[in-house]
């Protein structure tokens, strides 16, 4: 019988994760499906320049896994049951239920409203791309003056607010950012970060957590009240909640708890990649969500479910960072440079150079996913045997 394969998400990870099992084993012996809500891949990344009007080239799933193996089910995911190995799915076909001997957990993330009031009824999300298009049409339909604010001064919320300032230069942007502008940043990125946002005319609100949120403003911590006919949140993700309802061990996050191998620590059937994924870094502390931790948590995992298969050799590669990608518009980006446990160094590069580097992570991001068994050994590994079915807390670290 075929190893049954069921993959959860096809963003970056799950993507990735699939077409490199296509790739590492042989068809006869393991069936892949990749399940995922939508039909198209969604460059997350690229969510901002959506929002402001941008098109984005589409890549419909089918297409990218024609001929790899792969069965691309078009479904929302409704349950887990990881005790009976089972995943509730519904889509065209109505509710149906899929049986698994390995899962690959990639659900991913979505907006967080942080409890804030009225963040979920009046502010806009881009971390989906429904989200990125009703925002698309709300700051289409705003006239000259109308003020927008951004909330969350992370990487997201500086992306956001730049890319809406250059793109629609008569509305009056702000951002407000509960620490300082440019926190986590070297003081050469800093700089050219706070000579961008003047340049483009965004009115910045710092150590200004927002604690409420209404169809035209604003609240600040301090009693402010700051005009907003749009406001955009980008203040923190939260994870699917499918897994904190499973018998999974998740953090306080509500991520899957996992080994070096990305393998659930308590059910060794299960890994979990990407967003989903409480993995730990060079220093011990969690990866951060973002698309430089999902993609080689999806190698790891990939790796690591064909090593276990075919008898091969378990990955043993410490996921570490190199460097952060932010896009400041369309004509200037930044790059930090960081420590393999993401603390910023002196180097930064900036201006359009960094702009265009962005813009070829952007790229090399999408082709990997969109090209997923490319760049892999052509002979794929015959199945040996099962996954062991013991903790993955007794097994030697890979």
């Amino acid at each position: 019988m075929q190893h049954r394969i069921v993959v959860l998400g096809a963003g970056y990870a799950g993507a990735i994760a699939a077409g490199r099992l296509a790739r590492r084993l042989r068809p006869e012996d393991v069936a892949l499906t990749l399940v995922n809500a939508e039909p198209d891949f969604v460059e997350r990344v690229r969510m901002h320049q959506l929002a402001t009007g941008q098109d984005l080239t589409p890549r419909p799933l089918a297409e990218m896994f024609a001929g790899t193996g792969v069965d691309v089910t078009v479904a929302r995911v409704t349950g887990v049951d990881v005790d009976r190995g089972t995943v509730t799915i519904t889509g065209a076909r109505g509710t149906e239920e899929l049986g698994y001997d390995t899962l690959v957990y990639a659900l991913g993330s979505g907006w967080n409203g942080q409890g804030v009031p009225g963040a979920t009824e009046h502010a806009h999300e881009i971390a989906s791309r429904p989200g990125a298009l009703r925002l698309r049409e709300r700051l289409a339909g705003l006239d000259g003056g109308e003020a927008v604010v951004v909330v969350g001064g992370g990487l997201t919320g500086l992306e956001a607010a730049t890319e809406i300032a250059e793109a629609h230069p008569d509305l009056a942007v702000a951002l407000a950012a509960r620490g300082g502008l440019g926190d986590g940043l070297s003081p050469k990125g800093r700089g050219h970060l706070r000579k961008v946002v003047d340049r483009l005319g965004i009115t910045v609100h710092e150590h200004a957590a927002v604690t409420g949120v209404e169809a035209d403003r604003v609240t600040l911590a301090d009693g402010r009240s700051v005009p907003a006919a749009v406001t955009v949140w980008t203040a923190g993700f939260t994870v699917h909640p499918i897994a904190a309802a499973t018998t999974l061990e998740v953090g306080g996050t509500g991520q899957i708890v996992v080994d070096s191998t990305m393998r659930s620590v308590s059910h060794p059937q299960v890994y979990a990649i990407g967003d989903a994924a409480l993995a730990m870094g060079s220093t011990g502390e969690p990866l951060r969500m973002s698309c430089a931790s999902g993609t080689p948590s999806a190698w790891q995992a990939a790796d690591a479910i064909a090593a276990r298969l075919t008898g091969g050799k378990l990955p043993n590669v410490t996921l570490r960072y190199y460097n952060q990608c932010i896009s400041l518009g369309r004509k200037e980006g930044l790059i930090q440079y960081v420590t393999a446990d993401d603390r910023p160094v002196r180097a930064a590069l900036t201006g359009r150079l960094a702009a265009l580097y962005k813009e070829l992570v952007c790229k090399g991001a999408a082709w990997g996913v969109t090209n997923p068994t490319l760049g892999l050994p052509t002979t794929r590994r015959r199945v040996t045997r099962d996954v062991p079915a013991t903790n993955s807390r007794s097994e030697a670290p890979a």
